[in-house]
């Protein structure tokens, strides 16, 4: 395992393999502060993001071989590797909700259609537009999730735990790639601002739905108590009403994407990924040091 301190500078970004042997049993269903409805939108989105990777992965493999510039092209080599093992992992931990009655199976055949015969349908560029849009919300949500850490540890599980901090720093690191690669091979503004449409139909809507009908659906008589609706309404708050909710307080960075000249690099993130690989990677007491098995760099020469 590669220590975070000697790593090589610069932009290239490494790909790192984890094992967290997930177990049911130990599943924390309120692992998003104490609350069902809240914790349920990741579990449903942990669902939607292994064939949203899958879509990065197929389109970021499509267009790298018309990347001119070596360091984007290695870059983009690096993001597919990231993504096939995010989406190999959260394939792994959805089998534990499986395990503990989340609709796992119905869920995937849903997102099985949505993309079989909705965005794998699309032309070549909307699907890279998709890939960046999609990449801007996931950017958006690690810079939340980071800049709130104490979320994380409000909860015993924590495998769960892991997983989310590893996959938002890694969200962070290759933030910009997706839409680099676009702006490079169309920069089509109008085509830019309907891929971000979708995501946002898909993350701010799609997901939301689903996870708000997990609660029913593992256990339906719940509807009937005053504790249920008293969590949906602070879920609520605390997703999308409040002043510093995950989206509500993220708006303002979500709709910066609209704007013509917007970069992902205009949110200046390198002090908070600083932090956060000591904070995970650190070899002595790094919250990931249990869990991670490799850590390398992709060759550039073969990317």
């Amino acid at each position: 395992m590669t220590n975070v301190f000697s790593m090589p500078s610069g932009t290239r970004i490494p790909i790192r393999h984890m094992d967290f042997k997930f177990d049911s049993k130990d599943l924390d269903s309120v692992f998003y502060k104490n609350t069902t409805f809240a914790s349920a939108y990741f579990h449903a989105l942990s669902i939607f993001l292994t064939f949203g990777e899958d879509l990065v992965i197929d389109t970021a493999r499509h267009h790298r071989q018309f990347v001119k510039d070596p360091d984007l092209k290695a870059r983009v080599t690096a993001l597919i590797g990231q993504e096939a093992i995010h989406s190999k992992l959260h394939h792994e931990f959805n089998d534990t909700l499986a395990e503990n009655d989340y609709p796992v199976k119905f869920y995937r055949f849903l997102a099985e259609q949505v993309f079989k015969y909705g965005f794998k349908q699309l032309p070549n560029g909307m699907q890279l537009s998709l890939m960046a849009g999609i990449e801007h919300f996931t950017a958006v949500l690690a810079e939340y999730m980071m800049k709130h850490e104490e979320i994380f540890f409000l909860s015993h599980d924590e495998k769960q735990r892991a997983l989310w901090m590893w996959h938002m720093l890694e969200e962070c690191e290759h933030k910009d790639i997706a839409y680099d690669v676009y702006q490079q091979l169309s920069g089509d503004y109008l085509m830019r601002i309907t891929g971000f449409g979708m995501a946002f139909v898909t993350i701010l809507m799609l997901v939301p739905l689903g996870g708000a009908l997990i609660p029913f659906l593992r256990k339906p008589s719940s509807v009937f108590t005053l504790g249920f609706w008293k969590d949906a309404r602070v879920s609520l708050n605390l997703l999308f009403t409040g002043k510093d909710s995950v989206f509500g307080g993220s708006m303002k960075h979500i709709l910066e994407y609209l704007r013509r000249d917007f970069h992902p690099s205009d949110h200046d993130t390198s002090d908070l990924l600083a932090y956060y690989k000591e904070k995970l990677l650190n070899p002595v007491n790094g919250v990931l040091s249990p869990f991670m098995t490799r850590e390398f760099y992709p060759n550039a020469k073969a990317a």
